[in-house]
């Protein structure tokens, strides 16, 4: 058995010579000879991954979100794209999803649009049987522009299911493993970006 000559004997345990401890390649711990044949640890000095690295991550990271939101949104984005709704009456939707009712001239505010056309926008959602005109109970005068009972019955049954169906399709073909390490990382992540920005 050839002997490592970095290693002095001194009653079974291993002793690194002066001049290998003062050498750059510094053990973890002190072993056994044996041990020490079998597994030598060293301790390199780096323990923080660099910046451009961590940009890196970060960068990958973030792309990898943005495809699982868009795979998430997927039969959203299909459903509205069949609902044949232009851009600007997506828009418009959202404002009043979003509110307890708004008059022409706040929707064109929020909208970033001139009263006319918010107002042919509004006269086609009519049509369509999503939006309706509602007088306002405190003010009389005041005419307000809500959603009707349809959408709201369709947002309360039906948005939330469309909104799971990728989740919960991918969860139920994973291993019982892969669904803890889905649970674990995303709130492992949830976790740091919340005590990072504190």
């Amino acid at each position: 058995m050839t002997i490592d000559p970095c290693i002095q004997k001194n009653g079974g345990q291993a002793i690194r010579s002066k001049e290998t401890l003062d050498s750059g390649r510094h053990p973890a711990v002190y072993m056994s000879y044996t041990t020490y044949r079998t597994r030598h640890v060293l301790y390199d000095g780096s323990q923080e991954m660099s910046k451009p690295k961590l940009s890196n991550m970060a960068r990958e990271l973030d792309r990898d979100l943005r495809v699982v939101r868009q795979i998430i949104n997927r039969p959203i984005e299909a459903l509205i794209e069949r609902g044949g709704l232009t851009g600007p009456q997506q828009s418009a939707m959202q404002v009043l999803v979003e509110s307890d009712g708004l008059s022409l001239k706040d929707l064109s505010k929020e909208l970033g649009l001139a009263h006319s056309t918010v107002s042919g926008i509004v006269d086609r959602l009519e049509k369509q049987g999503l939006v309706k005109r509602q007088t306002d109970e405190a003010d009389r005068r005041l005419v307000k522009l809500v959603v009707t009972d349809q959408v709201r019955k369709f947002l309360r049954e039906t948005w939330p299911a469309l909104e799971m169906h990728p989740l919960a399709e991918a969860l139920r073909a994973a291993t019982p493993a892969e669904r803890q390490q889905v649970v674990q990382g995303v709130r492992t992540l949830r976790r740091l970006l919340e005590r990072g920005s504190k």
